[in-house]
């Protein structure tokens, strides 16, 4: 929700964050009575400061926040460090992970207030609140307008559109095993094309249902890189960043808001966007908080996920993380609608479903796609 999916690679490298709260005292020691709240993250949590300190002269609190490369490796650190955490409340695991956080006991209920005003399709944990819906998102493949215009070539819309032959080589797509959009982007595939022989009516995966979908798009060019970064900023032609590093790759694997951020950031913004989503590749992603089993400030966590389903919060969001708020009647800015509507008719999977049988996909794709 897996999206700033920009402007936090400037923060990625700190790793680190500390915001004082006004005139609060400090006490660092982790126990009880700790003013300080930690809230461990993938690279992506971005905010207002003024947002943020607004919370810590509210509360009393003083937030640390401490980043870890993509979700998918931010929640495995994460539950190696369980018995130990390295904080208070944990951001960033999505529906393509809960199932692994959850049953590794790596969050203690709690029921956030504001809860009620969170729309019901987000809540996937609503009988144990042991996670808190924060924000959503569509995994999509993106690409470069530019390219495909000088090329006279019609970009793709669509997951069977990316084997055709005009399209080799030229998809960048994320880790399974370690990226969020990477696992996403499987999973999309998963419910298009189903599980062996259940395809579904389209040709593509027929026969292999979407194994042998990625049979194809492996023999079609596609790469794969370790995160979403790397992809977007690196490989990426299409995106300000992979342009300056030489990036040669028009289609990656990224979100249907990506498009808005690269208007936002531009100087000076340009009419319309330079990259553009195809429709028939999302998959959506909700990304959730927790309060970590072995908080040691349980009472500041509770206040931060508050804060995190706050008006205040989930109104600066938008354009800080390019996700959509999950509170209802908060409005969404109108670079989302002109430059990056959410996806009409994304590719969704049951948790159930994801839990069963999530493990077993990652470890058949990694053997598929990368040996």
């Amino acid at each position: 929700m897996g999206i700033t999916r920009r402007a936090t690679v400037l923060v990625v490298g700190l790793g680190l964050v500390t915001l004082s709260a006004c005139g609060s005292s400090s006490d660092d020691t982790g126990s009880g009575g700790s003013k300080t709240v930690t809230l461990v993250s993938h690279g992506s949590f971005a905010y207002s400061k003024d947002v943020l300190k607004a919370f810590e002269k509210e509360s009393g609190y003083k937030v640390k926040v401490l980043k870890s490369g993509d979700a998918g490796q931010a929640v495995n650190q994460a539950i190696l460090t369980k018995d130990n955490p390295q904080g208070d409340v944990f951001f960033g695991v999505d529906n393509t992970l809960l199932s692994r956080a959850l049953d590794n006991g790596l969050f203690q209920p709690y029921e956030a207030k504001g809860l009620d005003k969170v729309g019901a399709e987000y809540q996937l944990d609503k009988d144990e609140h042991r996670v808190t819906p924060i924000d959503s998102g569509d995994i999509c493949v993106n690409y470069d307008k530019a390219y495909f215009s000088e090329k006279k070539i019609e970009p793709p819309q669509s997951f069977d559109d990316l084997i055709k032959p005009e399209y080799k080589d030229l998809l960048v797509t994320e880790n399974a095993s370690t990226s969020s959009p990477g696992l996403g982007f499987v999973l999309g595939t998963a419910a298009k094309y189903g599980d062996g022989g259940t395809s579904r009516s389209s040709e593509a995966g027929s026969g292999g249902g979407w194994e042998g979908y990625w049979e194809k798009l492996k023999a079609n060019g596609v790469k794969v890189v370790d995160g979403w970064e790397q992809a977007y900023y690196q490989e990426f032609s299409g995106s300000t960043d992979g342009k300056k590093a030489g990036g040669d790759r028009p289609l990656v694997v990224s979100y249907a808001s990506s498009p808005p951020a690269e208007v936002v950031y531009a100087d000076p913004r340009p009419k319309t966007a330079p990259t553009g989503v195809a429709e028939g590749t999302c998959f959506r992603q909700i990304e959730f908080a927790g309060l970590l089993s072995n908080a040691k400030n349980a009472e500041g966590g509770k206040a931060l996920i508050d804060f995190l389903i706050s008006k205040r919060f989930q109104e600066d969001m938008p354009l800080n993380m390019f996700v959509y708020p999950v509170v209802e009647g908060v409005s969404v800015p109108a670079e989302f609608t002109e430059y990056g509507p959410a996806a009409k008719d994304p590719e969704t999977m049951a948790p159930e479903k994801i839990a069963e049988n999530r493990d077993q996909w990652v470890k058949s794709w990694t053997s598929l796609v990368l040996k």
